[in-house]
């Protein structure tokens, strides 16, 4: 069996942060409010910094540490939802970037499922034989999305970009893989084009930012992802006992807790970044896993768990083994 190993990881978040201090001085709410709530205590922001600058930073990282030469990458793929172009793609710009002459690249939106799919489309290219070495990025400007005097959506996200390297492994250890959507639901979670003609360009229009009905996207996150876990671990014959971490989208401690319960795990295995970084959207999880790995906390062999869930609604999970 062809499986995709991971050998290299990268990560870039701007150097700008807003504390939750910083939020009290826009809406009305506190240090306390946000913490009790969502678990976030800081969040990058972008000023200078592009979605595809930060895509490049983040797979050069990853590229140096895997000790491959760019020429060697087959494809490119960036998960986002906030790129600042239409045309380049933000892959096509990461090629540029990095040096990647021979690759193809593309990007995918499926806003904070987006890098588990691409991680995903990653592993299918890999055992099709199609590609031997793929970069997937998942990269945000959620900053450039949000409603800034919206209480409920502003305190909840911010900018940054992660990266991983998979190259081919010859009987390589399985990888399973699972994914769904459901477009009904799709209004809990909305952002619209700014690019649509029938609006005033002269005003700004606020129907451009995220809209989103908390409570509806709790139930479903705390509902769905424990269900899509449970599916890859039957698909796999793998016990929950067997996995080393739970990698979640760091949308809200909130919610990872409570898959945590519902799984009847102990919380330890379900590391969490939200705390400094927020809600990055499809940069989360790559973030997340490049800061474990520079921890030194994998190992070879480890069974892992990445899960995202988000807009669409969309959510995908990942069983693989370090």
């Amino acid at each position: 069996m062809i499986t995709g190993k991971i050998c290299g990881t990268g990560s870039y978040v701007p150097p700008h942060v807003m504390d939750n201090d910083d939020m009290a001085k826009l809406v009305d709410t506190n240090d306390e409010w946000i913490r009790e709530r969502t678990g976030i205590a800081r969040r990058h922001v972008a000023k200078e910094e592009t979605t595809s600058y930060m895509a490049g930073q983040a797979a050069l990282r990853a590229v140096e540490q895997s000790g491959i030469a760019p020429e060697e990458i087959d494809m490119i793929l960036v998960a986002t939802s906030s790129s600042e172009t239409i045309y380049p793609c933000a892959a096509c710009e990461v090629q540029r970037m990095i040096g990647a002459v021979n690759a193809a690249g593309y990007d995918l939106n499926a806003a904070c499922t987006g890098f588990v799919l691409g991680f995903n489309a990653a592993q299918a290219y890999i055992s099709a034989g199609m590609c031997r070495t793929v970069l997937v990025v998942g990269a945000e400007s959620m900053s450039h999305m949000i409603d800034w005097t919206d209480r409920s959506t502003c305190i909840l996200f911010g900018d940054g970009a992660g990266a991983v390297l998979l190259r081919a492994e010859e009987d390589g250890a399985p990888v399973w893989t699972a994914a769904h959507s459901d477009g009904k639901k799709g209004p809990a979670l909305t952002g619209l084009s700014r690019h649509r003609r029938d609006w005033n360009l002269e005003e700004e229009d606020k129907e451009a930012y995220i809209h989103m009905d908390g409570q509806a996207v709790f139930k479903f996150a705390v509902r769905k992802v424990p269900e899509i876990i449970e599916e890859i671990l039957e698909k796999s014959g793998v016990s929950a006992d067997e996995i080393d971490y739970f990698i979640l989208h760091q949308a809200n401690r909130r919610i990872i807790e409570a898959v945590a319960k519902r799984l009847k795990t102990d919380i330890s295995r379900f590391p969490m970044n939200l705390e400094e970084y927020a809600n990055t959207s499809a940069a989360t999880v790559p973030i997340l896993l490049d800061e474990m790995n520079r921890k030194g906390m994998f190992h070879e062999g480890q069974k892992l768990i990445v899960a995202g869930f988000g807009a669409g609604l969309t959510w995908a999970g990942c069983l693989f083994e370090w």
